[in-house]
Order: C-alpha cells, then sequence, then structure tokens
C-alpha cells in the first residue's frame, strides 16, 4: 500500500510541475511580443488585438504566478491603453521612448545596463548568457545586432525553454533572467507615461516574482550601477 501511496505521490508531483512550466510557457509566449515589437510596425499585431478585446476579470483569474487582484489591475492598465488603437500615435510614441530612442532610454530593456560598471549593452552579463546558451546548444532568437539579454528575448527563450528544455528553466531563471528583471521592471512601470507599458510592467513583475517564489529560487542579486 505504501508503495502504491508514493507511485501516486510521484505522479501528481510530476504532473503539477509539468503544469508549472506549461503556465511559464505560456506567460513567456504572451508578454514578450509586446516588449519586442512596435505596436504600429512590429510583428504582433493579433496580439494587440487579443488584449484590446480581452476580457480582464476572466483573464485575471486565470492568470498563472501573479496575485488575481495584482494581475486584474495590470490587464486593466493594458487594455485601457489599446482602447484608441494599437496604432494610436501615443502608444507608439511611448513603444519608441521606451524602448528604441532616439535619445536616452529612461528604462533601458538589456540586462547588462544595469549589472556592468560601465552600464553598457553587450556587457559582461550578456557575454554571460551568450555562452550558457552556446554551451547547451542553444541558438540566439534575435540578430547579432540585438543583444541576447534583451527583456522581450529573454522572455521569449523563457517560453522556448518551458517547452523544449524544461530541465533548464530554473538554472535560466535563476542565474540569467532573474538577476535584473525584476530591478528593470520596476523602473519601467515608474518610467512609463502610458497605461499599456505600466500594466505590462508591473504584470510581468508580479508575474516573474511569483514564479520566483513558486519556484523556491534563491536568487544572488548583483550590484546595480543603474
Amino acid at each position: 500500500m505504501t508503495h502504491c501511496v508514493d507511485n501516486a505521490s510521484t505522479a501528481t508531483e510530476t504532473a503539477a510541475d509539468s503544469a508549472a512550466v506549461e503556465a511559464i510557457a505560456f506567460v513567456g509566449a504572451v508578454l514578450a511580443p509586446f516588449f519586442l515589437n512596435d505596436p504600429r510596425t512590429g510583428q504582433a499585431p493579433d496580439a494587440f488585438a487579443a488584449l484590446a478585446e480581452l476580457d480582464v476579470d476572466a483573464a485575471a483569474a486565470e492568470w498563472p504566478f501573479a496575485d488575481e487582484s495584482e494581475a486584474r489591475a495590470a490587464l486593466a492598465l493594458m487594455r485601457a491603453g489599446l482602447a484608441a488603437g494599437a496604432d494610436h500615435d501615443d502608444l507608439v510614441w511611448e513603444y519608441r521612448r521606451l524602448f528604441v530612442g532616439p535619445g536616452r532610454l529612461p528604462a533601458p530593456p538589456w540586462g547588462s545596463v544595469y549589472t556592468d560598471h560601465d552600464c553598457v549593452i553587450f556587457g559582461e552579463s550578456t557575454l554571460a548568457l551568450r555562452a550558457w546558451m552556446r554551451a547547451r546548444g542553444i541558438q540566439r532568437l534575435g540578430d547579432e545586432r540585438t543583444p541576447e539579454d534583451h527583456i522581450g528575448l529573454m522572455l521569449a527563450l523563457l517560453s522556448f525553454l518551458a517547452a523544449e528544455r524544461p530541465e533548464l528553466v530554473d538554472e535560466y531563471l535563476r542565474d540569467h533572467l532573474l538577476t535584473w528583471a525584476l530591478h528593470y521592471l520596476e523602473g519601467l512601470a515608474e518610467a512609463a507615461d502610458h497605461p499599456f507599458y505600466r500594466g505590462l510592467a508591473c504584470l510581468t513583475r508580479a508575474t516573474m516574482l511569483g514564479m520566483q517564489q513558486e519556484r523556491e529560487l534563491a536568487v544572488n542579486l548583483p550590484r546595480f550601477y543603474r
């Protein structure tokens, strides 16, 4: 009987972990396009369209890792920010102000800007991530001109790992993404003037924090230079 109980317990734990990994793949895939794509000219029109029609209460109730009330508030901000359409000038220019430039970005989306002494892109943490990926046979998702530690690329990579290499998810979160993402997302929420991107920052941060807590990941935070 004990053996049967042990087997049932193992099966339950396996199913729970499988569901958690599926949830990680889901949130990475959903969130990444909003960080990577210009609302007007980018390659994610369907993602923006779906968010504009979202049932906020239903989505918040099912959103993984984040507290339901936090998810509801953030999703409501995002939907409100799309009320005038994804091609509205205010939304488009806010994306470009936060992620593209010209000019100094108020919350740069690259990890090494915060963790490298010189606050540069393609810094030491970028190179460490690149080496980690190469050692595990993981292909980069962006082009050669885009640092691998762009928040959007890292969320997309998180989704890929959860779907294809789940044994690497915790290591990736602990050693490469959670080392800087919460710090960055807090800064993005403060810098964002548009409700869509403020909501996106808050939702992503709450999700990442919940993910860290649920998976009991002890993250050694680096010194932040910005």
